[in-house]
């Protein structure tokens, strides 16, 4: 026997049981649509409440500011500037401190070499020979730095950065102009001693002396580094 599945619509035995069949589906229709109605209607009343409460700020903008104009428009090609390139400026200030700290303005000259009252300077195991060509100017020069006007600071730090750079670029014969002092308290050149001492210190330098008078005389130094 076989038996009924309890989901199943139940038979049709005759023309009232179709009759109410139909009913049933045209109500549940109805109902489905007087939801839609209402779902619709509750949609347009928030959505014309939004626009009611939008329009009554522009209102209460407009009573604040007053009658505006919009611009005219302008053609104007918008173009993306390139941004500036890094800039190492912690990188600079350790460098400048350690400048500071490794060359010191108190050490003698004697205790560094000195030869020749001073005018000239050589490193241990260089020959008197390298000071008196760098005077003659057998050596081409290859860069040069002029520290007028420079405080102690700024003369300090700038020759050690140019220093460390010609060094970089394989340059071998510098001239450093310091300065005469004329224009000094007492006429008395202030960085002369100072960038003697300078030079002294720092390790890429081999030697130095005076410049002849056509390259600078008492005021600049010729500059000797070490080969690469």
């Amino acid at each position: 026997m076989t038996r009924r599945r309890s989901d199943a619509p139940a038979p049709l035995h005759s023309l009232a049981d179709l009759g109410a069949s139909w009913t049933a589906a045209a109500q549940a229709r109805a109902r489905a649509a007087q939801q839609a109605a209402r779902q619709a209607a509750q949609s347009a009343a928030r959505e014309a409440q939004q626009r009611q409460r939008a329009q009554a700020a522009h209102d209460l903008f407009a009573s604040h500011v007053g009658p505006v104009l919009p611009l005219r428009a302008q053609r104007r090609a918008e173009i993306g500037l390139p941004l500036p390139a890094p800039h190492p400026r912690q990188r600079e200030l350790d460098e400048q401190a350690a400048v500071r700290a490794a060359l010191s303005d108190e050490v003698t000259l004697e205790s560094l070499l000195l030869t020749d009252d001073g005018l000239s300077w050589r490193r241990a195991g260089i020959g008197a020979d390298v000071v008196a060509r760098l005077r003659r100017g057998d050596w081409a020069l290859q860069a040069q730095i002029d520290l007028h006007g420079c405080t102690r600071d700024e003369a300090r730090e700038r020759l050690a950065g140019f220093v460390r750079v010609a060094y970089r670029r394989g340059q071998r014969c510098l001239r450093v102009v310091h300065g005469k002092g004329n224009g000094s308290p007492g006429r008395e050149p202030v960085l002369k001693a100072k960038v003697q001492r300078w030079l002294a210190q720092t390790a890429e330098v081999v030697a130095f002396a005076q410049a002849s008078g056509p390259q600078g005389g008492a005021g600049a130094l010729i500059v000797l580094l070490a080969g690469h």
